[in-house]
């Protein structure tokens, strides 16, 4: 045999194994016959530019079949923006079976922007049930109620993109709950009548601007709490006690500092009448040495100070005190 005609075999074979690597013959062969043909060339080009050939095909022959009207190529486009395909057209099965009206478009855009959207679809026709935690607020009487509710949502498709989730829902009902337990005048009212509750909070619309429409609010359970208004009247009657004590302990050192800076004067002119009667004894030798006072003088002034000193001893025992000297004669 000549060598051109063994080349020729060989890049036979060559070119029979390359088209069996980049040709899934079996996944066209499924498609084909599934009804939802898609050509060897668009098989190949999703093999070299490395997408799940297997679960776009799978994934558009379970669309066709379903009914719907899909393109491959934007099953293709989905998986390289990193979008979950298989999502996408489970949610676009479910919403047809259910008479919802969704676009592979809208469906493509509430995958990429982070939500389930099969699950959006399913609170669609089933709605959820969401339940606050305890709701603590307190009546205008002062007593604490603390009350928890169940929210069931809808989903709403149309607001899914760039609406509020849950955690808004939650936030909301819990304010509205506050507000209207706040508003109450006595907390017995709230008790026998907690669907009050509801209907003033379903009234406030607070499903605006969020991805769900609230179809109902219940009051599963209400309890009753501290009585706040009392504690906060022990609080400030404490507080006032406080400041009282701290106002009279103000007081008292105010006395007490007076007091002592009294008994400090008292003691200075004590000592400034010692000093001073020191000097007396001085002063009558300096008159008597320079002949200022004579002795007649001197025992004159004796004698007035012995009967100054007899007046009040006499005094003194008619009051009942001690005599000064101890009653010693």
């Amino acid at each position: 045999m000549p060598g051109w005609g063994i080349a020729l075999i060989v890049i036979a074979v060559l070119v029979i194994i390359l088209a069996f690597v980049l040709i899934p013959f079996n996944i066209w062969f499924r498609a084909l016959v599934s009804g939802a043909p898609v050509s060897i060339s668009r098989l190949v080009g999703m093999r070299l530019r490395k997408i799940k050939v297997a679960m776009i095909v799978d994934a558009y022959i379970t669309g066709k079949k379903a009914g719907l009207d899909i393109d491959i190529a934007t099953l293709e486009t989905h998986y390289m923006a990193k979008g979950d395909v298989i999502k996408v057209v489970n949610a676009l099965i479910s919403a047809h079976s259910a008479n919802i009206e969704l676009t592979i478009q809208t469906a493509m855009a509430i995958d990429l922007a982070g939500r389930d959207v099969l699950n959006a679809v399913k609170v669609s026709v089933n709605p959820k049930v969401i339940e606050t935690p305890m709701i603590s607020a307190i009546a205008k009487d002062g007593i604490e109620l603390r009350a928890k509710a169940r929210v069931t949502v809808r989903a709403n498709i149309a607001r899914l993109i760039g609406g509020a989730g849950e955690e808004t829902i939650i936030a909301r009902v819990g304010e509205g709950i506050v507000t209207t337990i706040g508003s109450a005048e006595e907390h017995k009212a709230v008790l026998e009548n907690p669907d009050s509750i509801s209907r003033k909070v379903l009234e406030k619309g607070l499903d605006s601007g969020t991805a769900y429409e609230i179809l109902s609010i219940d009051i599963a359970d209400v309890d009753v709490g501290r009585n706040i208004g009392a504690q906060l009247q022990m609080d400030q009657a404490e507080a006032d006690k406080r400041v009282a004590q701290a106002k009279a302990e103000e007081r008292r050192a105010l006395a007490v500092a007076q007091e002592q800076e009294m008994k400090a004067r008292t003691q200075e002119m004590r000592a400034a009448v010692v000093a001073a009667e020191a000097e007396v004894p001085k002063a009558l030798a300096n008159a008597l040495n320079n002949g200022k006072m004579g002795v007649m003088d001197y025992y004159n002034l004796l004698n007035l100070q012995a009967d100054t000193a007899m007046r009040n001893g006499i005094s003194t025992d008619l009051k009942g005190e001690p005599p000064a000297d101890g009653g010693k004669k």
